[in-house]
């Protein structure tokens, strides 16, 4: 299966992150910018309910999966500064081969993150 998915487990509750957004971008080196592909929210298992992009959708080249975990974290009713010290974790990543599945699963409190490349 190729393409690109997600999926969020807090770490501070012991469950998955639902209903947080996620946005996938592509860097488009012509216009030194990076251009949004799609918008998602998580469901109830952390997961989005289809793949940000499907196989067939999928380039070579740099991507950026940007996730608004400081709006997950306050519906949770943490007490968070003002400015809490993660409100976007992005996460910058390369696809060398759109033949394969490029899974991104991030591990995330309000602290502190990991993110690295599932199966």
């Amino acid at each position: 299966m190729a393409g690109i998915t997600t999926h969020i487990l807090d770490l501070t509750h012991g469950k998955p992150a639902d209903h947080v957004a996620a946005a996938l971008y592509i860097f488009d080196s012509a216009q030194s910018a990076w251009t949004c592909l799609k918008k998602a929210a998580t469901n109830s298992d952390g997961r989005l309910d289809s793949p940000l992009l499907s196989g067939e959708e999928v380039e070579a080249g740099k991507y950026k999966l940007v996730f608004s975990i400081g709006d997950y974290f306050r519906r949770q009713e943490i007490s968070l500064p003002d400015l809490p010290f993660l409100e976007e974790v992005p996460v910058c990543f390369g696809i060398a081969d759109p033949a394969s599945h490029y899974h991104i699963p991030l591990l995330v409190s309000p602290w502190g993150y990991q993110v690295y490349r599932g199966s």
